[in-house]
């Protein structure tokens, strides 16, 4: 991934903050045949390994499982806030006329290693934590016990976990650092008012302490 200084992102709790808002990564490995990718929701446990554990599950009939066995390197990207960028956001741009386009966005790069976990035991605690982190925000949270036992059994046993022991973490935030910063304000506070509130707190976050 191509990182100009002032976009690199090393703060391991931004890392961790854009893993955890935006959990559904692209798992991407090389095969016989080329380059393929799937796209999984993540548990990502910052204490588990040197740089933290990533933990999924796919479908049993997902040939990922059987082609790609322990020890396969791989690599999850997330992609965190993202939006378009109009050159009429920046102050500048109506005195001098010499800005253009652009795209910002917050994206994390998980480098590590495959491991799989063909065990009802293991995808049963996973999915458990994930369906309790997930349908919290529901008036009635569901639980796997409200299904039929043999139900959640056949469920379970058309699945497979997977785990990545993080060996790198890649990150880069593209937020307007390198414009001025009345046009970064300016256009923070664009997005904001157009409902990409995400993106606007992150830019936000880049400016200096009394700017914020």
């Amino acid at each position: 991934m191509y990182i100009p200084p002032q976009f690199a992102e090393n703060r391991p709790e931004v890392l961790h903050r854009i893993m955890r808002e935006h959990p559904l990564g692209t798992l991407v490995r090389s095969e016989e045949g080329g380059l393929d990718a799937d796209h999984i929701p993540f548990e990502f446990e910052p204490d588990t390994g040197p740089l933290g554990t990533l933990k999924a599950h796919v479908a049993r009939n997902n040939p990922l499982w059987q082609r790609c066995p322990t020890g396969t390197p791989v690599l999850v990207i997330f992609r965190g806030a993202q939006a378009y960028i109009s050159p009429n956001w920046y102050p500048s741009k109506h005195e001098t006329h010499r800005q253009v386009p652009t795209w910002n966005y917050e994206v994390v790069h998980a480098h590590g290693t495959l491991s799989i976990h063909d065990d009802e035991r293991y995808v049963r605690a996973l999915v458990a934590r994930l369906t309790r982190e997930h349908d919290a925000a529901e008036p009635r949270p569901w639980k796997m016990g409200e299904a039929p036992p043999d139900y959640i059994q056949m469920m379970l046993g058309n699945i497979v976990g997977i785990e990545v022991q993080v060996t790198a973490l890649v990150g880069k935030s593209k937020l307007s650092q390198n414009r001025e910063l009345r046009d970064r304000r300016n256009a923070a506070d664009t997005l904001a008012e157009r409902g990409r509130d995400g993106l606007a707190q992150a830019m936000r976050a880049t400016l200096p302490a009394e700017e914020n």
